[in-house]
């Protein structure tokens, strides 16, 4: 479905189409109130970039492996931009990056240290399962400039100057995640496969990097380490089922986090 502007595309879907089938999707070319991840606002140039809400139902998924559903669709956005990316990899005429490309837990995507989408889940449960989830997505597409605070925006545009059709990239959404579904008709336990390659498209996965404690009421089901110095340098261990993130520091200590408990620090 496409609406021109409104609000809020996940507002609008479980307002109204919460009956609809798995993977009814709402688009829009500009939201009056679009929202990511604890509230945060979302920046988008009116009829510039992707828009969209998924109602994700009927996936049998237990409410203990909900993370299962944000490794699902973050990867589903990565593969639909790699694959819009990957006719213009030319070294020697265009300089895009296919391996700069990553999730940034738990769930935005990355290109380099600048933000190329965000995503906002929404699940209601029923029983010891995930009933349904509602999935907004963010992509920057053909916007170039940014006016919000944000500090990292970047577009496609930025990254390849041409005219993106943004429907296309949708349907390459949908194909994407259409397949992943695939994997829990087709397997009894596809939980392992996809962590793994989760893990392996994270943004930071391997080495050492600044990282800061931030206050959040939330209690993590491994100790938080108080310190004067908030920031400290750490590598990811793992992602646990329950999506908490496990850094080992330098000293070696293990540390656990809830989001938000934590944030990377990028280059200044």
């Amino acid at each position: 479905m496409y609406i021109a502007e409104i609000d809020s595309t996940n507002n609008l879907l479980k307002q109204k189409y919460l009956d609809q089938e798995d993977l009814f999707t709402i688009r829009t070319d500009f939201q009056t109130a679009g929202r990511g991840q604890q509230g945060n606002g979302w920046e988008s140039e009116k009829g510039k970039n992707l828009l969209f809400s998924t109602l994700l139902r009927d996936w049998n998924i237990p409410v203990a492996r909900q993370f299962v559903i944000n490794e699902v669709v973050s990867l589903s956005i990565y593969h639909s931009v790699y694959q819009s990316l990957l006719p213009f990899v030319q070294p020697d005429k265009n300089p895009v990056i296919l391996s700069a490309l990553h999730i940034k837990w738990p769930n935005d995507l990355y290109y380099g240290d600048k933000k190329l989408a965000g995503i906002l889940i929404e699940n209601a449960w029923e029983g010891s399962s995930v009933s349904r989830s509602v999935v907004g997505i963010g992509l920057n597409v053909n916007q170039t400039i940014f006016h919000s605070s944000a500090p990292n925006p970047i577009s496609l545009r930025q990254i390849v100057d041409v005219e993106w059709n943004v429907e296309t990239i949708l349907q390459r959404f949908i194909q994407s995640i259409t397949s992943y579904k695939s994997l829990f008709t087709s397997i009894s336990a596809p939980y392992d496969t996809l962590h793994a390659e989760y893990f392996s498209k994270l943004y930071r996965s391997h080495g050492y990097y600044l990282w800061e404690e931030r206050d959040v009421s939330l209690a993590p089901s491994m100790p938080q380490f108080s310190q004067t110095n908030r920031q400290f340098r750490a590598k990811m261990d793992a992602v646990l089922p329950s999506g908490e993130l496990v850094l080992i520091t330098e000293q070696q200590e293990k540390r656990t986090y809830h989001f938000k408990q934590v944030r990377y620090v990028f280059p200044s």
